[in-house]
């Protein structure tokens, strides 16, 4: 599998500079420790305030399910030296489960809303060095955003947002007056302007920085079949299509066709210009190309099951750190999440009266085989 990248061949990637993972690559900040917890509990306080309006607990972020789909992550043997990293070293097939999302708290939030939306996956038995987090269970947890910059780039960015969100959420004048006084207002603002495009065709990032085996890298997901790419042009519009037109557009999509992703790999080669710490920056394609590792395929099937819906909903969590070492979330957004992903997850337990399940194998969870993917 090859760069995507116009000119550029293979051959011309292999020997560039890649820094090398070490522990050096992050720098923690003073009292970013306690900026985590105070958006644990931030967060913590908005499920509790969605409880009280839907009587039903659900996670922090990414609360509206779109769709889950089942298939397979295929690795090519055949990659260059240094793409043959952690769980890409060798070729092989592994099953995955995928749900795409809308990113806000609001379960119900009008589809027609643009706001960006999410991928996350966990892919079944990998093998390795895991974190003690999710060591009991042979999977790597993986998470994707429709936009390539984070605009809750770090853990003081994160609780001074959150903060702005909970107190004028619900005036969206004054919001943006708060906003528009900050440094990154173009960053902030940006979420409600993205593009609102059926979700087949939207690329993913992982928008923060990862271990990449010896290396570090962030990741994309590409749409790549041709029936995929030419619904990037069919946009929501407000005045046609009903508030839930996005699962509706992926429920008719994945019931008559199979869908396909490229996974790549944008190595780090300049710190400076590649922040880790910091993920509201976008990592400069043209001069840190995008490389190809591997694919994801989905063979047609129901996407919205509505029993495995509600597994995901109240006995599942995706979480980055649930998985290989040799894939460690890097940067402050990665090093909050480790905190709040439990704390969110264990408080949605509480108010649903439901105990996690984590699941070893596809077959775990609710819902046949696609025909395609059958034993």
């Amino acid at each position: 599998m090859a760069t995507q990248n116009g000119s550029m061949s293979p051959s011309d990637l292999v020997d560039r500079k890649y820094i090398r993972y070490d522990s050096g690559v992050e720098e923690i900040p003073p009292n970013e420790s306690e900026d985590i917890q105070a958006v644990a509990e931030m967060i913590n306080h908005a499920q509790k305030a969605m409880f009280n309006k839907t009587r039903h607990g659900y996670t922090g972020t990414h609360a509206r399910t779109q769709g889950i789909i089942k298939g397979k992550l295929i690795i090519s043997d055949d990659l260059p030296k240094h793409l043959k990293q952690s769980l890409f070293e060798k070729g092989g097939e592994y099953d995955v489960v995928a749900r795409y999302s809308s990113e806000p708290p609001d379960p119900g939030l009008d589809d027609r809303v643009p706001q960006p939306r999410g991928f996350a996956m966990k892919i079944f038995g990998v093998s390795g060095e895991m974190f003690p987090e999710g060591a009991e269970c042979p999977t790597q947890d993986i998470e994707f955003n429709s936009t390539p910059a984070l605009d809750l780039a770090d853990a003081k960015t994160t609780k001074e947002i959150i903060d702005l969100r909970l107190k004028y959420g619900e005036n969206k004048e004054e919001l943006y007056k708060q906003l528009e006084a900050r440094k990154d207002t173009e960053l902030q603002k940006a979420r409600d302007s993205v593009r609102n495009t059926h979700l087949e065709s939207t690329r993913q990032y992982s928008q923060t920085a990862y271990r990449f085996g010896e290396y570090v890298a962030k990741y994309s997901l590409v749409p790549s079949t041709e029936t995929q790419r030419k619904l990037y042009e069919e946009t929501v519009k407000p005045d046609e299509h009903d508030t839930d037109i996005l699962h509706k557009w992926l429920k008719n999509f994945h019931s008559e066709h199979r869908s396909e992703y490229l996974w790549q790999f944008q190595l780090l080669e300049n710190i400076e210009d590649q922040p880790v710490e910091y993920a509201g920056k976008v990592w400069d394609p043209e001069k840190y190309p995008w490389q190809t590792v591997a694919k994801l395929v989905f063979p047609t099937q129901d996407s919205f099951d509505y029993e495995l819906k509600s597994f995901w909903e109240d006995y599942m969590r995706v979480d980055p750190w649930h998985g290989l070492v040799s894939l460690q979330p890097l940067g402050s957004p990665n090093r909050l999440r480790r905190v709040v992903h439990p704390a969110s997850s264990k408080l949605r337990r509480t108010l649903n009266g439901k105990k996690e399940i984590h699941v070893r194998t596809l077959d775990e969870i609710p819902g046949a085989r696609p025909a395609a993917m059958a034993r």
